[in-house]
């Protein structure tokens, strides 16, 4: 399947929430990427963390061809940016970030997406009005999710829910996760920092991407709710739909 980008419709939405004094996460849309960036190491470190590896990111945009590969390399270069940038500033040392975020990829005959993940910023996907979480996150909680030990309602009051195992700015900075999906019609994807996900169920997400009338209604809704449900951090969503209108023909070419 081949898809216009005009057939791409995405909303942006960032909030510093009630408890932060400064917003450290990083959310930005560029051509066909989109990324989430959690910074860590307080103001004027984890910012710069999380706008460094954004930055780095969205560069993947001005490229003709686009393969899994590059988004990974990319990851990796933004790792080593910020790595540069704490060694000629001691005051940022020790910053870092977790990165999650959607590229369009390019091949011989068709376009698919990547979607990738460092830490425990996450992504899912709506098709059908179904929900799904997409990424794993790279935490000492979400190990005792997958083991079986903690529900995911659990994990999202732990006390130690915010201890990462991988993130950008380490060396080695650890293995990026990523999947490979075709492109579905109708579909949308929700990019977003652990401040969204800590405060609202994957029911609650399902049901404003369902009730909304576009992505940046979706985005700002979500964003608005995650605050009034605690904001006890940052939150930054992207949401990424791709148009139904194209079904019809996707359809009629395949039969």
């Amino acid at each position: 399947m081949t898809i216009d980008q005009s057939a791409i419709s995405v909303g942006v939405a960032s909030d510093v929430g009630r408890v932060r004094r400064h917003n450290e996460d990083c959310g930005r849309a560029a051509g066909t990427v989109f990324v989430v960036a959690d910074g860590m190491g307080g103001h004027a470190a984890g910012e710069v963390a999380s706008t460094i590896a954004v930055d780095a990111l969205v560069e993947l945009s001005d490229r003709p061809q686009l393969a899994v590969e590059d988004v990974v390399n990319q990851l990796g270069e933004a790792n080593r940016r910020i790595l540069e940038s704490a060694a000629q500033h001691p005051e940022r040392a020790g910053m870092g970030t977790t990165v999650a975020g959607l590229a369009l990829t390019t091949g011989a005959e068709s376009q698919e997406w990547v979607v990738f993940n460092i830490g425990d910023s996450r992504v899912y996907q709506l098709v059908d009005d179904q929900l799904t979480q997409v990424t794993v996150d790279h935490s000492e909680v979400w190990e005792l999710v997958e083991r079986g030990l903690l529900t995911e309602e659990q994990a999202q009051r732990h006390p130690s829910r915010n201890i990462i195992t991988r993130s950008l700015g380490r060396e080695p900075m650890g293995v990026v996760d990523t999947w490979v999906l075709p492109p579905r019609p109708g579909e949308t994807f929700v990019i977003c920092s652990d401040g969204l996900s800590n405060e609202l169920t994957k029911d609650e997400i399902e049901a404003v991407l369902i009730g909304s009338a576009d992505a940046t209604e979706a985005a700002g809704e979500l964003v608005r709710r995650a605050v009034a449900a605690g904001g006890r951090d940052n939150v930054t969503a992207v949401v990424v739909q791709l148009s139904a209108q194209d079904r019809a023909a996707q359809e009629a070419a395949g039969s």
